[in-house]
């Protein structure tokens, strides 16, 4: 059992490391592990989502630390996300979530090169109060429970498309998403319970380890390179998510 759990620990560390420090991929990295492992959809996200109650929290604490967070930001987009991600995993528990999947897969891609570009336009946008905060909580934590993950990738790379400082979009994503990761753990326990604890263990011990390191990164890497790396790690993630969508992957 001690290796499989430091196999998991190991994973844990190094999605957190990643989500943390640009605001995504934490639930589709650990959910995609345990789909390859033969677990089922819905205990798959119930498990992560488990282990992201602690992840999250932890990374909410540092990105307070490191001032990365906007408070009246955070209140637009938690209530709305604790909401959707309600919804989204008692929907997952009776229907399947494959079917809006490439909607939000060509979404994303077109929100990554948009962040990518407006990164390298010669000067970097205006920091400006981003527009329908309450319903992209929403859609993003309805997402996110159906899927396994994607809360970072549809939220961040939104805000940070709106013009909202990389760091303040990721610190308070994360911050946000230790409510929504709640609510949906909340929805899981009721509907189909938690299994697979020793998995579950190992992903929060790697991620609040992590959590700490991730939170400094984002605060000390310049926000262009940063925005640059937001907007292609999300293009490779729907380049995955659509390949898959295929049968490629």
């Amino acid at each position: 059992m001690f290796p499989d759990l430091l196999l998991f620990v190991v994973i844990g560390f190094v999605a957190q490391i990643i989500d943390g420090a640009i605001g995504m991929a934490y639930g589709l990295i650990s959910t995609s592990v345990l789909l390859s492992l033969g677990v089922t959809p819905s205990v798959a996200s119930a498990s992560v989502h488990a282990a992201e109650v602690f992840t999250t929290g932890a990374s909410a604490i540092s990105h307070w630390h490191f001032a990365n967070l906007d408070k009246r930001l955070f209140w637009k987009l938690a209530p709305a996300g604790i909401i959707g991600g309600a919804l989204g995993a008692y929907v997952l528990t009776a229907f399947p979530g494959e079917v809006i999947r490439p909607f939000v897969t060509a979404y994303l891609a077109v929100m990554g090169a948009v962040v990518i570009w407006k990164a390298l336009r010669a000067r970097l946008p205006q920091q400006q109060e981003p527009r329908g905060v309450p319903l992209l909580g929403f859609f993003g934590g309805f997402l996110d429970a159906i899927g396994g993950g994607g809360w970072g990738a549809l939220v961040t790379s939104t805000l940070v498309g709106q013009g909202t400082s990389a760091r303040i979009a990721i610190g308070t994503a994360n911050a946000a998403e230790f409510l929504v990761t709640l609510a949906i753990s909340a929805t899981f326990v009721v509907t189909v319970g938690l299994q697979l604890w020793p998995i579950i263990l190992g992903l929060v011990l790697g991620g609040i380890l992590a959590a700490p390191f991730a939170a400094y990164i984002a605060r000390i890497v310049p926000d262009r390179p940063l925005r640059i790396i937001v907007g292609i790690v999300i293009i490779l993630l729907s380049a995955r998510e659509g390949l898959r969508l295929y049968g490629a992957v």
